[in-house]
């Protein structure tokens, strides 16, 4: 975010070298899940699974669908990051479960009698 605030020349390289260095990374890790993929079906092969080869062959045939996860918070507008994620969804929970409070939850101790055994008749 530093060159939004301080547009120079300088924090714009510096941007640009963490994108390549971010893109590079997720590039690696995809290459390394196709080389996963591949021994996987490699061996599905070879031990005749073919329920699992299929399967798995089927995995190829559908393109990446990137995951979003975005809801709504009290007020109608999109939210995006984890924390304010949670923090709405834990703040629906509360109200759902009229729990005010996590604190006001008291953990109350459940004694059992021990069950009664009827005596074996003689």
């Amino acid at each position: 975010m530093q060159w939004v605030w301080e547009p120079s020349q300088n924090s714009l390289d510096n941007l640009n070298n963490v994108q390549g260095v971010v893109s590079r990374h997720f590039r690696n890790k995809m290459k390394a899940n196709l080389k996963a993929k591949f021994e996987e079906l490699e061996t599905n092969s070879k031990i005749k699974n073919i329920r699992g080869l299929y399967g798995d062959t089927d995995d190829f045939k559908k393109s990446y669908q990137p995951r979003t996860y975005i809801i709504k918070n009290e007020s109608g507008d999109l939210v995006a990051d984890s924390p304010s994620i949670l923090g709405r969804w834990r703040n629906h929970f509360l109200q759902l479960l009229n729990i005010h409070g996590v604190n006001d939850v008291r953990q109350t101790e459940i004694h059992t009698a021990e069950p009664l055994v009827p005596e074996p008749r003689a």
